[in-house]
């Protein structure tokens, strides 16, 4: 019996529960924080979308969000939802 199922199943559970979008990563955010230092934290987010200077960028799923609003390279507006 082969056992790289199984290997490859608690690595993919482990990577899951081990989510950068959570409560303690989101308490880390502050505002006037660069881009770059947000991306640190929560490591490259799933999107971003923006014009004239101002950013959106989104982290985490359905169930657990942080969103983050940038003017020019600095945090001005951030929000989470189902953090644990």
């Amino acid at each position: 019996m082969s056992y790289r199922p199984l290997i490859l199943i608690a690595c993919l559970l482990a990577l899951v529960a081990c989510s950068k979008v959570n409560q303690d990563n989101y308490a880390k955010l502050q505002f006037g924080m660069a881009k770059s230092d947000v991306e640190a934290l929560l490591g490259a987010p799933k999107e971003c979308s923006g014009a004239l200077g101002m950013a959106s960028c989104i982290w985490g799923n359905e169930a657990q969000t942080i969103s983050v609003q940038y003017a020019g390279d600095k945090v001005i507006l951030f929000s989470g939802k189902g953090l644990k």
